[in-house]
């Protein structure tokens, strides 16, 4: 008697759409922790309230972006890729930017 063969068809998911959006706000937040670096280094420390609005931008970013990246976990039939990259990569930055504004308060 012949073996029975199962032939599995996945269907291609699409990425969840919130999760892209947390990925490109932790790249969009990541550029503007470079950039600020290196004017900061550029003018020796002394960037002012300049960099310190670029910061809070970042930091808010870096939570929005966290935590859309924790609610498109619950969209049904997506691939959850972005959504780990995002919400992972957001926390990290959120916490590097926490860090930082507390050591420029104190």
């Amino acid at each position: 008697m012949a073996k029975k063969r199962y032939k599995y068809a996945f269907a291609k998911q699409k990425h969840a759409q919130k999760g892209i959006v947390s990925s490109c706000f932790a790249g969009l937040s990541f550029a503007l922790f470079c950039i600020s670096s290196f004017v900061s280094l550029v003018y020796h420390g002394k960037g002012g309230i300049f960099l310190g609005a670029i910061g809070l931008a970042a930091m808010g970013l870096s939570v929005y972006g966290f935590v859309l990246g924790l609610k498109s976990f619950s969209e049904k039939n997506r691939d959850q890729l972005y959504c780990k990259i995002g919400s992972v990569s957001n926390g990290i930055l959120m916490v590097i930017w926490l860090a930082l504004f507390l050591l420029g308060i104190s």
